[in-house]
């Protein structure tokens, strides 16, 4: 039987792949993409003028999402146990959390009467779902990760 923690660990994985997906689409459609995600004007002004850096940055952050992805997958133990499992995780998912807990602040800004675009509400959400997917996954599969074969038979 499965534990749940590996489902918590599974669903960060997948999320993470989508998150490095959303980037790879970001660069496609270009300037606009980064102003709505808040890459910043400089970020749109560069990818308008032709430069790579927005482009490869984001490829950057695609890369560092879909190993994310990886190890959410590793931790579930749907492929084989990558390198510092339970260290990884942990920081993965304190990132996203981090990132998340942003909404808190996006809240009282909006109580507050400070304007703030409903999707910064949503990105903030989306991120802080994921960090305690990881965080869950992580700390219910605490004593499973510490085995040294991980690989589910199918």
């Amino acid at each position: 039987m499965m534990c749940m923690g590996n489902q918590w660990l599974k669903l960060g994985g997948i999320l993470s792949f989508a998150v490095a997906l959303l980037h790879v689409i970001i660069i496609f459609v270009g300037a606009s993409a980064y102003r709505y995600f808040s890459a910043g004007e400089g970020m749109a002004k560069a990818a308008e003028s032709g430069s790579a850096f927005p482009a490869v940055l984001t490829l950057v952050l695609a890369a560092v999402f879909a190993t994310w992805g990886f190890y959410g997958l590793s931790g579930a133990g749907v492929i084989r146990r990558l390198p510092l499992l339970k260290i990884a995780l942990i920081l993965i998912g304190a990132v996203y959390t981090l990132r998340g807990v942003a909404v808190f602040q996006q809240f009282f800004q909006i109580v507050t009467s400070s304007e703030v675009a409903p999707r910064e509400i949503v990105f903030s959400l989306v991120s802080l779902v994921i960090g305690l997917a990881y965080l869950i996954g992580t700390v219910t599969s605490w004593r499973s990760l510490g085995a040294s074969s991980r690989i589910i038979q199918t």
